[in-house]
């Protein structure tokens, strides 16, 4: 069941030529072999590259898979560090992907420097710079599950492309058990890093997640502390940055001549 529009969401297209959304199952042996499907994890990351800050935090409500799923195997020689001479590893990419995403972000509860707490309770001003984000295709480079595969960012109409999802009409299919994400210290507060599983089912080519903390299937891997911002370490500047100075600078300037913001949606 759809989480319905949620009033700090947004919408865009990926897409690529490949994608390799890694089992972790396949990769004892050096050799990749892609899920059919891209992970929470794979998506949180691509859009935390259209726009991200520790104070926030972003979670995937939807994805629709849009193109046939095809499968691609390629010859690799990845770098050897205990040979002289590259290895010869298959790698299993997704060709031709293109997926519809739907997240929404938190303030993170888990930050409790002054700065971040304060940076994290303007919904309003990290929503507008997000949407703005997603029209320029993202701050940073997309990938599509590795470095390889490089991805793009556009702008979509996600109740309207759905429609064109080459399984809109192909009824509900079951992946089995896969690779959710990982559970962060400075996601969870625990000091530790965790990993996470479920089952999705894709209901007409589209995929509902589940929230993190939803999740059952939960396994410790390591002790990790959370990355420190802000405060003495001068590593973070809020929304002070340069390139974001001119985003502020626009948004301030539709708030005085009575623009929308954008944030007239509520949770359905």
């Amino acid at each position: 069941m759809s989480p319905g529009k949620i009033r700090n969401q947004i919408e865009f297209k990926v897409y690529g030529k490949y994608a390799l959304f890694s089992d972790p199952i396949t990769r004892i042996g050096g050799e990749k072999l892609s899920y059919p499907i891209p992970t929470y994890q794979a998506l949180k990351g691509i859009t935390e590259s259209v726009y991200w800050k520790p104070s926030i935090l972003w979670q995937i409500d939807e994805v629709c898979i849009m193109n046939p799923i095809r499968m691609e195997s390629k010859n690799i020689r990845p770098i050897s560090y205990e040979k002289p001479q590259n290895t010869l590893s298959i790698y299993t990419y997704l060709a031709d992907p293109a997926y519809l995403v739907r997240a929404h972000f938190v303030p993170n509860p888990h930050r409790t420097e002054p700065d971040l707490i304060a940076d994290g309770q303007n919904e309003h001003k990290h929503h507008n710079i997000a949407q703005r984000m997603v029209q320029r295709g993202g701050r940073r480079d997309i990938f599509l599950g590795t470095r390889e595969c490089q991805g793009y960012v556009e702008v979509c109409n996600f109740d309207e492309e759905m429609k064109r999802s080459y399984y809109a009409d192909r009824g509900e299919i079951d992946f089995g058990v896969m690779f959710h994400g990982f559970d962060y210290p400075d996601e969870t507060g625990r000091n530790m890093l965790a990993v996470r599983f479920w089952r999705p089912q894709m209901i007409k080519g589209v995929i509902t997640f589940c929230a993190p903390q939803e999740c059952t299937m939960r396994q410790d891997v390591r002790p990790m502390r959370a990355k420190a911002f802000g405060g003495k370490y001068s590593n973070f500047t809020g929304l002070n940055e340069e390139s974001l100075l001119q985003e502020i600078f626009l948004m301030q300037q539709q708030e005085e001549e009575g623009a929308v913001h954008g944030l007239d949606a509520e949770t359905l």
